[in-house]
């Protein structure tokens, strides 16, 4: 058996034909510039490693989890302009989610989480659309930069390339990260229109307009001692919902 078992990229056929897996989960980040010292595959890295993670510990608790493949491209309507940021449209995330769930259904798995790792990806509304049409096989998503109050562990977490970010990276991938001295300062300008200020209007940034460096927090005071302390209750907490799941009965939701 391969050493990582609940990850189907490193996985054969030997052992999923023989396995009784109770979740599915798909990671799913975006390629796009993260300031000047982190990579284009930083979404994907992470999710990456939060989804694997996670499966582990609950492969630990006796739940068979299988983490996909990561899907490398996400939402970057609003960094079209930013050099080799690639974009997938709402409507083509949908349809490749649509074909993973009815692969998926078809093949009797019963729940499935998409485990989102980049701002611009929203799938609920897709997710909304897809399961009336798959009542036997439940949807989630979880958006892992949203699970923990970020504020606990980093004192500027930022929102793109920051200070939290940075510290995953340092953690996970130390050698993918430029020194710090290399960074730029993460400063942003915010919309004008009050609105917008307060958070009770949304409009699409345009990253060029709104980032001096692509990133949108200082990453300055990051470490990999503060992303490993994040990420170890990260996946745990994360690991508790997929046990959870696994454990429930699809048809009996509701208390």
């Amino acid at each position: 058996m391969p050493s990582r078992p609940y990850v189907l990229a490193e996985t054969h056929w030997k052992t999923v034909k023989n396995t009784d897996y109770a979740v599915a989960v798909l990671p799913w980040g975006a390629t796009e510039a993260h300031n000047y010292h982190l990579p284009y595959g930083t979404d994907v890295i992470e999710s990456d490693h939060i989804a694997a993670e996670a499966a582990r510990i609950a492969w630990e608790r006796g739940v068979k989890v299988i983490v996909l493949p990561t899907v490398p491209f996400g939402v970057n309507t609003g960094q079209l302009d930013i050099r080799l940021d690639i974009n997938m449209n709402p409507s083509t995330q949908a349809s490749v989610l649509r074909d993973v769930v009815a692969s998926l259904s078809r093949q009797g798995f019963a729940k499935l989480v998409v485990l989102n790792g980049h701002g611009g990806n929203d799938f609920r509304q897709m997710i909304r659309e897809i399961q009336p049409d798959y009542p036997q096989l439940f949807l989630s998503a979880i958006n892992w930069y949203q699970v923990l109050d970020g504020g606990r562990y980093f004192e500027e977490p930022g929102d793109h390339a920051g200070e939290m970010e940075t510290s995953v990276m340092m953690s996970i991938a130390a050698d993918l990260v430029l020194p710090l001295a290399e960074a730029g300062s993460g400063a942003s300008r915010r919309f004008k229109l009050q609105g917008l200020q307060e958070g009770w209007v949304w409009a699409q940034r345009d990253w060029v307009k709104a980032t001096v460096d692509t990133g949108v927090g200082d990453p300055r005071r990051a470490s990999a001692e503060k992303g490993k302390a994040f990420l170890d209750d990260l996946t745990r907490r994360i690991a508790d919902y997929l046990v959870e799941l696994a454990r429930s009965d699809i048809m009996d939701l509701y208390e």
